[in-house]
């Protein structure tokens, strides 16, 4: 029967509950596989991104040769679904982590990625579900049969599953892998390290592969051969998944996330007045229950935030259940509940600094294809031309070889030398990321500035400066090691200092960096094409890089990325990485 309580019987009934839990655990032990359970998980990721990633790859080119679309048309459709499709995670993310849990979450999300592939699949097979052909000539004179409004809608609810299913997939793979592995030994946590960097190096292989044969299927072979193959690669990666499902280690959701968080600000508000002691000893004036699966470690309660450590203190008034719980759960909160919510206040800082790290990325993607047809690409002693919309498979390949030799050589070495797990904190490793990306825009810049001097000078007039492309090399190695640093390395500080509850919320974020940074980038490209090229001055991003001054754009990009990184520094100076009672 419910009661008020003093502290001390508070007190006694945690305890009285705690040794209830211990034995439990003792009989009925958590097991973490471990990497038994990576073929399974890997298998999965690696099969739906060979199929996701690879519709992606040439998904603007089908809908122009195929749909008969506009290039405009095109890649509206396209941003428009890249965008929806980097928003729907964080839905995703709220329902794995409150109610459905990673893996149902990861299994419907599956099926819903194999209906949209399906459906894509349908729409280059049967004739009725796409325009008859038409050659190139013709759609240049712009004299094709378009699409029919049903033919558009099919297409539309193909992309719509393949949303569902990104949303689901995405948030949920990395944090279920790292659920195998148990973090409160030194083993576990050097395992889930080492997981990212493979991780990566199979999503670098995964995207050299669609950038290479599946393009060449798509377009040489057959486009329904093309999505057919992607269906296939789908419904592997299902059943790989389902062949580990007595291997995983499951971590039950623990209800709405969001309830938990307004719970702390609503009890916090009601105790404003109350002053807090000394924290010393937290289990006699703080409401601190055991866990019911503390596997990833107990969070102690912190002096970050001290307003949100009054939602759970102890008062006369607060009222509690024979069984150790709360009766009202919007006067008086857990620390556990408290120091989640300072985890997710912590890492916003950081994930904001994330955005615009990102953007030389995605820009040097783009212009770097300008200044490519704007070269050299004859490899004469391999007589051979280099395309140059495959220029940044340079980066690609030196993630692939540079990743897995960090973590297997320069890793271990750094850790004799800093006596730090890995070699480098999470936040040492984002700050090199960091710094790749302003020597990225910066090398790209005084390339570009040569480039265009001697294209000038040499009066050619296609406007080819007798440069070979492979000065571009620098700049992608560069942005290689963005990836190498920076993703790695915000994928890791996400999953490490996340609550153990919000950790796909926290992968969310990632995705959610990728839409607001892609925004972000053409706001960006938006004012320098409208404030440039006014009273008869060239524009800096004219569509002839020899008129415009495209090495001004990458010098303005490196000086928004100085700044950034100097906000980075402020905020990684500040910050006080997630303490939990450990193992040895």
């Amino acid at each position: 029967m419910d009661k008020k309580c003093s502290i001390p019987s508070l007190k006694k009934k945690l305890l009285d509950v705690e040794s209830l839990l211990v034995e439990s655990k003792q009989e009925t032990p958590q097991r973490k596989p471990g990497w038994k359970a990576m073929p399974y998980i890997l298998g999965n990721d690696t099969g739906e991104r060979l199929a996701t990633f690879g519709m992606q790859t040439n998904f603007v080119i089908y809908l122009m040769k195929v749909y008969n679309m506009d290039q405009v048309l095109a890649a509206n459709i396209m941003n428009t679904w890249v965008a929806i499709s980097n928003i729907v995670p964080l839905i995703g993310a709220l329902v794995a982590d409150a109610y459905l849990g990673k893996f149902r979450t990861i299994a419907v999300s599956s099926f819903a990625s194999l209906m949209g592939l399906m459906i894509l699949m349908l729409t280059a097979w049967i004739p009725e579900l796409h325009p008859a052909p038409c050659p190139i000539e013709q759609q240049q004179l712009g004299v094709c049969n378009g699409h029919t409004n049903f033919q558009l809608w099919i297409l539309i609810f193909g992309l719509f599953w393949l949303s569902i299913g990104t949303g689901g997939i995405r948030p949920c793979s990395i944090p279920f892998a790292i659920d195998q592995f148990d973090m409160t030994t030194v083993e576990g946590r050097h395992g889930s390290s080492s997981f990212y960097s493979l991780y990566y190096t199979t999503q670098t292989i995964i995207m050299l592969i669609n950038q290479t044969i599946v393009v060449y299927i798509e377009d040489s072979v057959s486009w329904t051969l093309g999505y057919g193959i992607f269906t296939l690669f789908m419904l592997i990666s299902i059943i790989v998944f389902f062949a580990g499902t007595r291997v995983y280690a499951y971590v039950q959701p623990e209800g709405s996330i969001l309830s938990s968080i307004a719970q702390v600000l609503v009890a916090a508000r009601h105790k404003r007045h109350r002053h807090l002691p000394v924290i010393k000893d937290t289990q006699e004036a703080f409401y601190d229950p055991p866990l019911l699966n503390d596997s990833e470690g107990k969070l102690p309660l912190t002096k970050e935030f001290r307003c949100l450590n009054k939602a759970a203190l102890v008062v006369e008034e607060d009222e509690i259940n024979n069984d150790g719980s709360i009766k009202d759960p919007w006067k008086l909160c857990s620390i556990k509940q408290i120091e989640e919510l300072k985890c997710i206040l912590k890492i916003m800082p950081i994930w904001i600094t994330s955005i615009i790290m990102f953007i030389p990325v995605g820009q040097l993607s783009i212009f770097s294809i300008s200044q490519a047809l704007k070269m050299d690409r004859n490899i004469e002693f391999l007589n051979f031309e280099i395309h140059a919309g495959s220029i940044n498979v340079i980066s690609l390949v030196a993630i692939g070889i540079f990743l897995p030799f960090y973590d297997q050589v320069l890793s271990p070495l750094l850790e004799k030398i800093t006596k730090q797990e890995q070699g480098l904190t999470t936040l040492q490793r984002i700050g090199l990321g960091h710094g790749s990306a302003i020597l990225s825009v910066l090398v790209a810049g005084l390339v570009e500035k040569k480039r265009r001097e001697l294209a000038i000078s040499m009066g050619d007039p296609d406007g080819v400066a007798p440069m070979s492309v492979m000065w571009l090399a620098p700049q992608f190695l560069l942005i290689a090691g963005c990836h190498i640093f920076g993703t790695v390395g915000h994928t890791e500080f996400f999953n490490k200092e996340s609550p153990d509850s919000m950790r796909s919320i926290s992968n969310s974020l990632l995705c959610l960096n990728l839409s607001v940074g892609s925004n972000l980038s053409t706001f960006i490209v938006n004012i320098v094409h409208s404030y440039t090229g006014k009273q008869g001055e060239s524009d800096w991003l004219d569509s002839d890089i020899n008129k415009g001054r495209l090495e001004y754009f990458y010098f303005i990009i490196a000086g928004l990325v100085v700044l950034n990184f100097c906000y980075f520094i402020f905020c990684a100076r500040k910050y006080r990485y997630k303490s939990t009672l450990l193992k040895a």
